[in-house]
């Protein structure tokens, strides 16, 4: 009897454990200080966390399938400065920068995608090298220089507000649902989780394995060119040099938000729960002028206990 109820309570902490952890965060930097659960401090982390949101929820996508996208930071910098090349005042409408930047970061993910797929290329070495090419290209791009001048139209979607929510946290919003869906309640979704599960046992069963992963290294790729669109409208310029490590907060939240690293497990919501409690951690430690430097330790401690975690619940 105590071993089912063993067994029922390891199973309860597995499937809500994350979420029981992000609430204890919140109760425990609540009761530490009182700016801490405001309305104004909930908007600005969630603010905060949708650029490394978007990114995180493309990268889930890779992960569940057995791979990884270690070149999300440059992609976003690249896709960034090409968006502010089309976006300053009086030249070209809206659609356009936004295009580019993702028609690039959808590229760029599909060469990812080909390369690993055709070529027989372990992920992590395609990607890191597509990592330096594409911080290269956005330095090549944009001459080494921030571009500057962006038209207020485009600077609104970093920027700006919609019935008093901010438009980053509402794309972000729209990832999670449209993502949500697509992996949950689509034959995509489902041929995903197969892939990563067992590829072998997948291909056996008629399933495109290279196809999956394309598309999964695609979406990687336009997700990243979103978030270097919101970014760069965030801070009013196009920087080549930005994204410095944020394919590895993205890919921290996705394994902290439960998606395991061989592939087969993971969904939207643990990556989302993931993103927010790096994002209250960090949070919470600047309200409680807690040194940068400890939110780096602290960061690297829970991604490590996620891993081991997962080592356990698998």
């Amino acid at each position: 009897m105590s071993s089912l109820k063993a067994n029922a309570l390891s199973a309860f902490l597995i499937k809500y454990g994350i979420l029981i952890a992000f609430l204890v965060i919140c109760i425990l930097l609540s009761i530490a200080t009182p700016f801490f659960f405001t309305s104004q401090n909930i908007l600005i982390v969630l603010r905060q966390v949708s650029i490394n949101g978007i990114l995180a929820i493309g990268v889930t996508f890779v992960i569940i399938t057995g791979g990884i996208d270690l070149s999300l930071g440059s992609v976003l910098a690249l896709t960034g400065v090409v968006a502010a090349g089309f976006a300053h005042p009086d030249t070209y409408p809206l659609i356009v920068p936004i295009g580019l930047a993702l028609m690039t970061g959808l590229i760029i993910g599909a060469a990812n995608g080909f390369i690993i797929t055709l070529g027989k290329v372990a992920p992590f070495i395609v990607t890191l090298g597509m990592m330096t090419i594409a911080r290269g290209l956005a330095l090549v791009w944009s001459g080494g220089r921030p571009v500057t001048n962006l038209s207020p139209a485009f600077n609104y979607i970093g920027g700006g507000d919609f019935l008093f929510i901010p438009v980053p946290i509402l794309l972000f919003l729209l990832v999670i649902i449209l993502s949500g869906v697509t992996l949950k309640y689509t034959r995509i979704g489902r041929y995903i989780y197969a892939v990563g599960g067992n590829e072998e046992a997948a291909r056996a069963s008629g399933i495109r394995v290279n196809r999956v992963k394309l598309f999964a290294y695609i979406l990687c790729g336009l997700l990243a060119g979103l978030a270097g669109v919101v970014l760069a409208a965030r801070i009013n310029t196009g920087q080549p040099n930005a994204g410095i490590a944020y394919e590895l907060d993205a890919i921290a939240a996705v394994v902290i938000g439960g998606t395991s690293l061989m592939g087969g497990r993971g969904s939207i919501m643990g990556t989302v729960i993931g993103v927010l409690i790096i994002g209250v951690i960090n949070n919470g430690l600047d309200l409680l002028n807690v040194s940068s430097y400890y939110q780096q330790i602290v960061k690297g401690v829970i991604i490590i206990g996620a891993v081991l975690l997962d080592r356990r619940g698998g």
